[in-house]
This record gives C-alpha cells, sequence and structure tokens, in this order.
C-alpha cells in the first residue's frame, strides 16, 4: 500500500511525458541522407556533385536602401563543403530568396554510429531554426552536439560564402573544423 502513491505519480508522469512527446518532422531533415551529394577523386579532395551551387538569378539590379540587402544577392542557392570530423560527414545546401536565407537544407550528417546519428537528428531542426531567424551561419552551438554543431555551421558558412551571402550582422561562422574539434579534445 505505501507504494501506491510512487506508481500512480510514476505512471501519471510517463503518460505526460508520453502525450507531450513530439517527434522529429521530416521536413526538419529534408534531403537528409548517409551517402551524402559528394564524391572524392583521386587527388583526395572532395568534389560537389549537386548541380544547384550558382546562383538561380542575378542580383536584381534596382538600388537598395539597406547594406546588408545589397551586399545580399536577391536569390541563390548553394551547396557547402562536405565536413568532416570523428563522427562522419556534415553537407548543407542553402536557399537565398530576396536577400534571406529561406531554407537549409541537410544533404549529409553526423551518422557514423546509431548515438551520433541520434544527436544530429535532434541537433539539426534547432541549428536550421536558428539560423533562419538570425539569418547567419554563425549560431550557438547546441548542448550536446559540438560536433554537429561545428560541422553544420562550418558547411553553411561555405555554402554562404558560395552564394555571395553576407550576413545582416556581418558575422562568420568558423570553416576550420579541424582547429574547432582539436580544442574539443583538449589539444
Amino acid at each position: 500500500m505505501r507504494r501506491a502513491p510512487i506508481v500512480i505519480t510514476a505512471t501519471v508522469l510517463g503518460t505526460a511525458g508520453v502525450l507531450l512527446f513530439k517527434p522529429l518532422p521530416v521536413s526538419s531533415l529534408e534531403g537528409a541522407s548517409s551517402t551524402g551529394a559528394s564524391s572524392t577523386d583521386t587527388s583526395g579532395t572532395s568534389s560537389d556533385t549537386s548541380t544547384s551551387t550558382a546562383p538561380s538569378s542575378t542580383p536584381s539590379s534596382s538600388a537598395t536602401s539597406s547594406p546588408a540587402a545589397a551586399a545580399a544577392p536577391a536569390s541563390a542557392s548553394a551547396t557547402g563543403a562536405v565536413e568532416s570530423d570523428r563522427y562522419g560527414d556534415t553537407q548543407v545546401k542553402v536557399t537565398i530568396k530576396n536577400g534571406k536565407i529561406t531554407e537549409v537544407t541537410v544533404l549529409a550528417y553526423n551518422d557514423g554510429d546509431p548515438r551520433s546519428a541520434e544527436i544530429s537528428e535532434q541537433a539539426i531542426p534547432i541549428l536550421r531554426q536558428e539560423v533562419l531567424e538570425k539569418q547567419t551561419a554563425a549560431v550557438d552551438t547546441v548542448s550536446g552536439a559540438t560536433y554537429t554543431s561545428n560541422a553544420y555551421e562550418a558547411s553553411l558558412q561555405s555554402a554562404l560564402d558560395k552564394a555571395g551571402f553576407t550576413a545582416p550582422d556581418k558575422s562568420k561562422a568558423s570553416t576550420d573544423l579541424a582547429t574547432a574539434d582539436a580544442n574539443l579534445r583538449g589539444h
């Protein structure tokens, strides 16, 4: 009888947890695959096999009053570099419309093992939302997903650079993944 309140409380809390659980929306990992969209040539350099790295249209020739709008292309789409770390490869594609980042699609993400894939799948929607809100690749690292965050930001910054996009606050994410990962290991 003394266990009844504990069992009832645990049951209620467990049920509430199940009811409040929100599964990862399919759209947040749209285009995510473990194969990626890159190939490696015999020299060991990575090349992008995507055909959408060039701007889809030319920037508007009309004068703009905003300095950020003047620096950003009107519409473009670009695929970032494949960023590799100890947990796998990460690559993103960015779409810019009317001088704003409107979409970030993951082409490959850290999925070297089941735990890495789970961490990445939880972190990617958070990173995407931050990027769309702040309009920059230089966003906060997701706690517990530092490798994923660093690789995502580096690939995204590479894509933004290809597209000729400059963040409104002029911020840039680091594309030096080797240094960021070495700092994580204490080297």
